[in-house]
């Protein structure tokens, strides 16, 4: 039987922009997805600390080492400049391979720069 399992998660990035003209998904740095291992137009989950909201979406590139987190289209009712989110990306596995398996935990500071663990 296959389960979803979290495969990685961005920890406490702070949203930089908020732009409801867009047709929708999340744009992340690049470098931030790189250390993630999530991939363009991937299905994310979305969680909101400053609100509660939860929502997927898909993540577009964004500028390396730009820090971006923006929230596109209709997400960007979900949340603000400022907000901390976390995004975490989902993975279908078997029940035995996923005991032994350890997600990617990227953890940012309020720059979106990633901090070593």
């Amino acid at each position: 039987m296959l389960i979803s399992v979290c495969k990685s998660k961005i920890h406490q990035a702070t949203v930089t922009e908020a732009n409801l003209n867009y047709e929708g998904s999340i744009t992340i740095d690049k470098k931030i997805m790189e250390q993630a291992g999530i991939l363009p137009y991937e299905k994310v989950q979305v969680v909101n600390l400053n609100n509660g909201e939860r929502f997927d979406t898909y993540v577009i590139v964004g500028k390396a080492n730009s820090g971006i987190i923006c929230l596109n289209g209709p997400a960007a009712r979900l949340g603000q400049k400022g907000d901390k989110v976390i995004i975490i990306a989902y993975a279908m596995m078997e029940e035995e391979e996923a005991v032994g398996f350890k997600p990617k935990l990227i953890y940012v500071d309020g720059k979106n720069k990633v901090m070593k663990k």
